[in-house]
């Protein structure tokens, strides 16, 4: 059998997470070789100051899915929450393995936690959720964009003039990073992206000898978990015009929903959890979003 190609962009955390991938598989099936391939995307090679929320999901993932098609990878490996909700034709998305950590962490340059920065402090981010959130309880702070992997930013915090800054927890601990974290941020209040936490393995719909092999290795809480976020931002619609968030997570035999949608015109943010039964979790995940855009 040929080797299974798994593509990725070449940064740090890109490369661990495949290689979780491909640890997985391989403990799954041995007699399997696996091989990752780095493909450059555009947002790798365009470094430009520009806030990566206003340039779309797809300058990091293009590249990716256009080899996926062409047959020259078996697999495309990405964080979900970097996905697009729109699939290109062709291809299906799974979530695989267990969820990582959701949350997002704050960095501080002085060991101080959030609520304890200096008035106005500044803080990096390149995401509209994560500037919202932060506002939201600190009003006073100075949002700045950031750019680049997880080694850059933290050498911009150190270096340049920022207080702190904010990334995703998971992304720290697959990279061995986690211990620089000051402060964690409660998932129900600072709500995550769709899918952080949660990797994504995208492969051709005719390639059913690679989707039986990915299917082996999922998990089925992380499935019904990320298919309520999806679910959330499908009838949201996908994030595109208003800022949203959503995290679902199952305790007990309930799953519970915390999301915000901020109005188009930035003067409000609405926020609701609820919670229900597991198997009613994608329709409920939907009626939310839909109260929350008609509030």
């Amino acid at each position: 059998m040929k080797p299974i190609i798994l593509g990725t962009r070449g940064s740090t955390l890109a490369l661990a997470q495949t290689q979780l991938l491909i640890n997985a598989l391989t403990q799954k099936y041995p007699e399997v070789a696996m091989e990752a391939r780095v493909i450059v995307t555009k947002g790798d090679l365009n470094q430009s100051p520009i806030p990566l929320d206003t340039v779309g999901k797809d300058w990091f993932t293009a590249e990716i899915e256009a080899a996926l098609l062409k047959g020259d990878i078996d697999i495309a490996v990405h964080s979900l929450k970097d996905l697009t909700p729109q699939i290109s034709e062709g291809l299906v998305t799974l979530p695989v393995l267990e969820r990582g950590d959701a949350r997002d962490v704050l960095i501080s340059k002085s060991g101080a936690g959030l609520d304890d920065l200096p008035h106005g402090a500044v803080i990096g981010t390149d995401s509209v959720r994560r500037k919202i959130l932060l506002l939201e309880r600190r009003p006073d702070l100075v949002v700045k964009s950031i750019r680049g992997n997880v080694d850059t930013r933290l050498k911009k915090l150190h270096d340049e003039p920022y207080d702190a800054i904010v990334l995703a927890a998971a992304g720290l601990e697959r990279v061995g990073m986690i211990n620089v974290v000051t402060e964690f941020f409660d998932p129900a209040i600072f709500i995550p992206a769709i899918g952080q936490g949660i990797l994504a393995a995208q492969v051709r719909k005719d390639r059913t000898d690679v989707l039986d092999m990915l299917s082996a290795i999922q998990d089925p809480w992380t499935i019904i978990v990320s298919n309520a976020e999806q679910s959330f931002s499908n009838a949201a619609g996908g994030g595109c015009k208003v800022p949203i968030g959503c995290y679902a997570n199952i305790i007990g035999d309930e799953i519970a929903l915390s999301a915000f949608v901020q109005s188009a015109d930035g003067a409000r943010l609405l926020r609701k959890s609820v919670r229900g039964p597991v198997n009613s979790a994608n329709d409920d995940a939907a009626a939310l979003a839909r109260e929350l855009l008609n509030r």
